[in-house]
């Protein structure tokens, strides 16, 4: 196998590259990720008679492999993160693939575990070696760009759903195995095309938890806890509340995508331009008034088009996520990003653990209330928002931070 160094990677072409990896595995996730998730709601309902209480008890074992994204560690010890990167991708792929398969409560609960094994271990070793290969000058506008690339390949998956589902009747199993087999035969080009890449800095590989990135890690727990809330209840509320059909819910997910192509590098040179902090206090504010007004569209029984507004706005604020990365990218000992990218996980996941179930059943008596409480948690990421220094380095991780010269920030 042929191992490269990082500063020695601008003799290959540049679709061998180390960026250009980057960007093929941007693409290939969501392909199966976001058409999964897609179909989810409306499968689920029909092939397994599905409730809130259930959904909540779906996407709780869907995250319980990312509390245990930990592990990423000891698996690193002994096969290299872009392996283990590509393995999992192509373990999401193919789990993906046979979802249909098992249309009972047990199968998809047991189906889901897989993909999000494949899909939480790529997440956390992708994240690691997106901050380990980029330049830090450079990390908030790439960042963009990847998740722009990301949106334009899910966009062309759901052009076909939305066009496609009606006018030729396609099953399930058709789309899932077409989605999830694409994202396993990039994985397996990804192993085969593309050399071991090796990052100057080499990672630690045992736990490592350090004081001074206890903002970050209470960042990354709150960020898990609100986007739960999302992921599970928003979509889960246009079906439910509105009756929502495949292609009309993929549909509204295509908007979103259109937006985050063109928003997401806009989202990067704004993070680049103003800073983690201010790009951060947008962030939080935004989903804050978002999920005070999902509230009022229960409560004060607002249509389905202001439902839908919120909904893309939602994924709009969520687009500036990156500059969390690149907040502890500024502040990190470059030998601590793999195995803090992982324990981050694990505390991202923390709340989504138990979240979706105890919502799940909170939701049957009162959906307000669940989003109201999403609008609580993302006040309180405000609140820690504001603690970011406008220029974070080691040693500057807060504004409690002891103060550094002016010429080190």
């Amino acid at each position: 196998m042929q191992i490269v160094k990082l500063q020695d990677a601008h003799h290959l072409p540049l679709w061998r590259r180390p960026v250009g990896l980057l960007f093929l595995m941007a693409m290939g996730m969501p392909i199966a990720f976001s058409v999964w998730s897609a179909l989810l709601n409306n499968f689920v309902i029909e092939a397994a008679n599905f409730d809130g209480s259930d959904i909540g008890w779906l996407h709780t074992v869907r995250e319980i492999p990312g509390f245990f994204a930990v592990g990423v560690i000891a698996i690193i010890m002994f096969m290299r993160e872009q392996v283990l990167a590509i393995v999992s991708l192509l373990l999401l792929g193919v789990a993906t693939a046979i979802t249909a398969h098992f249309p009972s409560m047990g199968g998809i609960l047991t189906i889901t575990m897989l993909s999000s094994i494949g899909y939480h271990y790529y997440e956390t070793v992708n994240q690691s070696l997106q901050l380990q290969w980029i330049e830090k000058a450079r990390a908030p506008q790439m960042l963009g760009w990847l998740l722009a690339a990301g949106s334009a390949a899910t966009f062309v998956a759901y052009v076909l759903i939305v066009l496609s589902w009606e006018t030729f009747d396609l099953s399930y199993n058709f789309v899932y195995m077409a989605a999830g087999g694409l994202t396993s035969v990039i994985a397996l080009f990804c192993f085969f095309a593309y050399p071991q890449f090796e990052a100057p800095n080499p990672q630690i590989t045992k736990m490592v938890l350090r004081k001074r990135y206890w903002l970050y890690y209470a960042l990354q727990f709150m960020s898990g806890a609100r986007r739960q809330i999302f992921l599970v209840f928003a979509g889960f509320m246009m079906v439910e509340k509105f009756g929502f059909d495949v292609h009309e819910i993929t549909a509204l997910y295509l908007i979103n995508l259109v937006a985050n192509i063109f928003a997401a590098p806009i989202m990067g040179r704004f993070v680049t331009v103003f800073g983690e902090r201010k790009a951060l206090i947008f962030e939080y504010t935004g989903l804050a008034l978002v999920f005070l007004a999902y509230g009022g569209v229960y409560y004060f029984q607002w249509g389905v088009l202001i439902a839908s507004g919120l909904y893309i706005l939602n994924h709009f604020f969520f687009a500036l996520a990156l500059a969390l990365k690149t907040y502890f990218q500024k502040i990190a000992d470059p030998h601590d990003i793999a195995p803090t990218a992982a324990v981050a996980f694990t505390i991202n996941h923390i709340a989504a653990v138990f979240l979706p179930a105890l919502l799940g059943y909170l939701w049957l008596s009162s959906p307000v209330a669940v989003f109201l409480l999403a609008a609580g948690m993302a006040i309180v990421s405000l609140i820690l928002g504001l603690m970011i220094p406008r220029h974070p380095v080691p040693g500057r991780e807060t504004i409690f931070s002891p103060s550094i010269p002016a010429a080190a920030e």
